[in-house]
């Protein structure tokens, strides 16, 4: 049976119907979630990273993001998303147990930040892949300045099994292969750029910011205030995902092309090689003056700012464009979502069913090739629901016509009933139904998104985010502490520790060419 040109009904009724079709629990997930480090008064840590927490280089499940005081915690794959969730409270709580009096901080935008300075850069020791990580740190320090980088979010992998792709594969008339797979995967990638408004509207937790991030700028929106020194947006979902954060108008004329891995991997490429206008004037190398690792409009492919990413796992130091073409999409990695303030570990489990529901509907909902117009249309739907996705007169581009938000999701919801009915017959279970009804209560009543939750309760308080973040800061930290490890223990931590230190020296004594001989090696100057 042949169906590749077919509905998403048709397609969804097959694997439903197909008798192989349990191979879908063998979906794999895994979590990288960041923090920052804060003291009691609520600012940030002063502190460089705890050597009790090992090295940050090389830690299997413990490192830094931008800055030393930004933790970034990171669970292996797994099938199971209570074993994911238990790995993920573990290291929480062995963390704080090695914190002292410091909090992780429960917001996605930063606490009160008295001066950029104040952002020490993550530092990865005196290897070369190390001075690497760090340069590209300053880089972005210099492109972008320290404070957006120092907003936190939570990145979810997400993988089908092979099992599944025979399916697939055979469903439309291929044998199986990698050429195909990855197709499939940016086709998902391409229906996820169309419906990821969804996302900040119903996880979106960053509505306010404290005044401190802007640091002293010109505010960008019409800001309305609260407390002492918060600014927000009546309306606003994510402005951790809005211009004041990850997104970067520098990026906007960059034409990243989804629409297979090889225009991918070329657009990426181009934006890595070629030379930028407007950081040409930082050093990069210069009589031993590294301010970035090149003069291109990329650094490197991380540095592209995407709300999803195809992703192959990188073997040495291969990059992750040379990774991909070589051995196609493995997973991909969803980056656009707020931390959960009230959750202990920044995601919880209502949030990855429902994530599976959606990312599994966006493969099998068809998915035709995206015209640069059409991209752009997707960013600015995504722009609308980031800064007003709870007003309820907002409407969202949908091809020619503008379609009410509520509309959308109602039909979005309708079609997931499907997939949501077939993991819970593949998983005898029916969280996958029950997570899907309770996610569409905030399509009901926007005051039931976290943004809205939030909002309303500092407008309560006349209260200031930074407040109530430490207040959630304090009591996620006393309950992570009085909880048993239930997947690790104090003994694999340990080692983990006393293994990653081991393996940064190995690193450091292993170099044998300067740093600058290493960084063009890696270009391939």
């Amino acid at each position: 049976m042949l169906i590749e040109n077919s509905s998403f009904s048709r397609r969804a009724h097959y694997l439903f119907e197909h008798a192989r079709i349990p191979v879908l629990k063998d979906i794999q997930h895994g979590i990288e979630r960041e923090g920052l480090r804060v003291c009691g008064n609520g600012k940030l840590s002063p502190q460089g990273h705890p050597l009790a927490l090992g090295s940050a280089l090389t830690h299997a499940t413990i490192t830094t993001d931008f800055s030393e005081n930004l933790l970034e915690f990171i669970t292996p794959p797994s099938r199971s998303i209570n074993t994911t969730l238990a790995q993920l409270s573990d290291i929480h709580t062995h963390v704080y147990l090695a914190l002292g009096d410091e909090y992780i901080w429960p917001l996605s935008m930063p606490c009160f930040v008295g001066d950029e300075d104040d952002i020490v850069l993550a530092e990865y020791g005196t290897s070369n892949i190390g001075k690497m990580k760090h340069v590209y740190r300053v880089g972005l320090k210099n492109r972008y300045g320290s404070m957006m980088q120092a907003i936190s979010g939570v990145h979810f992998n997400f993988s089908l099994p092979q099992g599944f792709w025979d399916i697939w594969c055979e469903m439309h008339g291929q044998q199986l292969n990698q050429e195909f797979i990855s197709e499939s995967y940016f086709a998902m990638i391409r229906n996820y750029r169309r419906l990821c408004w969804i996302i900040p509207y119903l996880f979106g937790a960053s509505p306010a910011i404290c005044s401190s991030f802007l640091q002293g700028r010109k505010p960008a929106y019409d800001f309305q205030t609260l407390g002492k020194g918060t600014l927000y947006l009546p309306y606003a979902t994510s402005l951790r995902m809005s211009d004041l954060g990850y997104t970067n108008s520098a990026q906007s004329s960059l034409d990243i092309c989804y629409n297979d891995l090889h225009s991918y991997v070329r657009s990426v490429r181009k934006a890595i090689r070629t030379p930028s206008e407007q950081y040409g004037h930082i050093p990069a190398g210069e009589n031993g003056d590294y301010q970035q690792l090149n003069k291109n409009v990329l650094q490197i492919e991380n540095e592209l700012y995407s709300p999803i990413r195809p992703k192959q796992i990188t073997q040495g130091n291969e990059k992750p464009t040379d990774a991909l073409s070589a051995r196609g999409v493995e997973y991909i990695e969803v980056r656009s979502l707020d931390i959960d303030p009230y959750s202990t570990v920044g995601i919880n489990k209502q949030q990855i069913l429902f994530l599976d529901v959606f990312l599994l509907y966006c493969l099998i909902d068809p998915s035709e090739p995206m015209s640069q117009a059409e991209f752009k249309q997707t960013d600015h739907n995504l722009t609308s629901v980031v800064l007003r996705g709870r007003d309820p007169n907002l409407e969202l581009a949908q091809g020619a016509k503008q379609i009410p938000l509520k509309q959308w999701a109602d039909n979005m919801f309708m079609e997931m009933t499907q997939v949501a009915a077939l993991l819970d017959k593949v998983n005898d279970t029916d969280e996958y139904h029950n997570a899907l009804v309770q996610e569409y209560k905030k399509i009901e009543d926007p005051d039931l998104t976290p943004s809205g939750l939030m909002l309303k309760k500092m407008q309560a308080n006349d209260e200031d985010n930074s407040t109530f973040g430490k207040r959630l800061s304090e009591q996620h930290k006393k309950q992570l502490l009085a909880r048993q490890y239930a997947h690790y223990s104090a003994e694999d931590f340990a080692e983990m520790q006393l293994t990653s230190l081991s393996q940064q020296q190995e690193i450091e004594l292993s170099d044998t060419e300067d740093f600058s001989a290493f960084i063009n090696a890696y270009f391939g100057y």
